[in-house]
């Protein structure tokens, strides 16, 4: 048996169905089956049961499954090794990110680090939600929020540094609210992510913490499609100045509540991380991602900076 079908059974196992793995290799599903048949024949075991609504691994499968596992890992790392004693990384690097930030302050900077590395191939995945890293075989993801879960490393790139806004046009026409409260008469463009509320908190500079609830205009999981709102005049946005930091200095959308820090989070600790499975060994293109980034990032999120 090869390591590629081992390393085939155990995505099956992880992902729990051919055609996940499938998805992900960029493969037809047959071929997954395929696979996994040849190993069981070559076995002589039976390594999953199969109906036509689920997968599942016999008890002999997942016997297997937790002795070959590390075996797996650690040829992995063993070839990563070898490869990096080549000084420059090689391969494919397998990015997962927020859509409206990578669209924002990652895809912006990929050709200049595609540049640097040209031996690499770039696989990005765009997900407003939180992939499971070792079973879609993740490299490396940015997250947005709290610090990621245990089992990850995770390295902070920016504070989420968060912003109430409107365009000048909105405002004419709505009038400037005067103080947090005020925010309970104007149109609320909201985003609808786990996490965020429709209550927003303000904090004074001496401390003292509002909390207003903002009537729904709009609801929407992508902060882009809320400022191109905010933008044309809407209403009322709260977003994180990689965002709308551009667009505050150029005077297109006006900060209302500049001493105020401002959130709409469940959080208190929000920010940008980078983060990466908790493993013995990082590979140089893991590293090098990570170095490029903390220089990109040293002066606050591309999109915010000057």
């Amino acid at each position: 048996m090869d390591v590629e079908t081992l390393r085939t059974f155990l995505d099956v196992v992880r992902r729990g169905n051919f055609a996940a793995v499938a998805r992900d290799r960029n493969v037809d599903p047959s071929s997954v089956s395929r696979a996994v048949a040849a190993l069981e024949a070559e076995l002589g075991l039976r390594l999953f049961h199969r109906t036509t609504r689920r997968l599942a691994p016999t008890e002999a499968g997942l016997v297997y499954f937790r002795r070959v596992e590390p075996l797996v890992e650690e040829l992995e790392r063993a070839r990563l090794g070898a490869a990096d004693t080549e000084s420059h990384p090689r391969g494919t690097l397998r990015i997962a990110s927020p859509v409206s930030f990578a669209q924002l302050n990652l895809v912006p900077l990929l050709p200049d680090f595609a540049a640097l590395y040209p031996d690499l191939a770039l696989d990005l995945v765009l997900t407003d939600g939180a992939p499971d890293l070792v079973e879609e075989r993740i490299d490396v993801a940015l997250r947005l929020g709290p610090p990621p879960a245990a089992g990850l490393r995770a390295v902070p790139l920016a504070r989420m540094d968060a912003r109430v806004c409107a365009s000048p046009a909105y405002l004419e026409r709505a009038g400037r609210p005067e103080r947090p409260g005020d925010l309970t008469r104007h149109a609320g463009l909201l985003l609808h992510l786990a996490g965020f509320r429709d209550v927003w908190r303000f904090r004074s500079p001496d401390g003292r913490v509002t909390e207003v609830e903002v009537p729904a205009r709009l609801r929407t999981s992508n902060a882009v499609a809320l400022k191109m709102c905010a933008l044309g005049g809407m209403g009322v946005l709260l977003q994180a100045r990689w965002i709308v930091g551009r667009e505050l200095r150029a005077g297109t959308l006006v900060d209302l509540f500049p001493d105020f820090e401002v959130s709409a989070t469940t959080y208190e600790d929000a920010g940008v991380w980078l983060a990466y499975p908790d493993r013995a060994y990082l590979p140089l293109k893991v590293r090098v991602f990570e170095d490029f980034l903390r220089r990109a990032f040293a002066a606050g999120p591309p999109w915010d900076a000057d």
